[in-house]
């Protein structure tokens, strides 16, 4: 018997409470958020690697973010930014609330702005959901970021410009695919 769409929601456990308020109130408000396949998905990898060092752009409500700390181990680390200060303070009251603010360090600076003096390195994961117009300059400055078998997550992808997709896919230091969940989600890992 094949399952629809609506079946596999169904036998998922439910989203912690707070990222559902957070769809809501973002649904309310006209802020996108990541799909709950794909707040899944990044939930599994970050168990998966026991991922303890992960870069994201583009908080928006801050749902991504607490998709993956609540899977990170405790000595982890998320630092994320969006440049929207009424936004940021809106994701950092969630993160308080789960508990996991003090895992998480969110900034305000633009994003290609802290990227260019970004200073950690041999970061497990970055996930960018973010302007897909600016996804190539993004790339550039993740690459070099990851440790070997890092990944960097781009969602929305199907919606970047398709230069930065072939850039992607064929990147010589990625072993890359790109996933049909919702808009498209590009994943590589870091093997060069």
């Amino acid at each position: 018997m094949e399952l629809s769409g609506h079946d596999l929601t169904a036998l998922h456990a439910p989203p912690h409470p707070l990222l559902v308020e957070i769809e809501g109130r973002a649904k309310t408000d006209g802020v996108p958020v990541v799909s709950r396949e794909t707040g899944r998905l990044l939930s599994t990898l970050v168990t998966a690697m026991q991922a303890s060092r992960i870069l994201e752009v583009g908080t928006g409500y801050g749902d991504a973010t607490l998709w993956m700390a609540l899977a990170q181990p405790r000595m982890g680390k998320i630092w994320t930014m969006l440049s929207d200060l009424r936004r940021t303070e809106i994701a950092r009251s969630y993160f308080q609330r789960a508990g996991e603010d003090d895992y998480i360090e969110i900034s305000s600076t633009p994003a290609l702005e802290m990227l260019d003096n970004f200073s950690h390195r041999n970061l497990d994961i970055a996930f960018v959901a973010a302007d897909e117009s600016e996804y190539g300059r993004y790339f550039t400055l993740i690459v070099p970021m990851l440790k070997l078998s890092g990944l960097a997550i781009f969602d929305r992808a199907l919606r970047a410009p398709r230069a930065f997709l072939e850039s992607f896919l064929h990147h010589p230091q990625l072993d890359a695919t790109l996933l049909q969940i919702g808009d498209g989600i590009a994943i590589g890992a870091r093997r060069k």
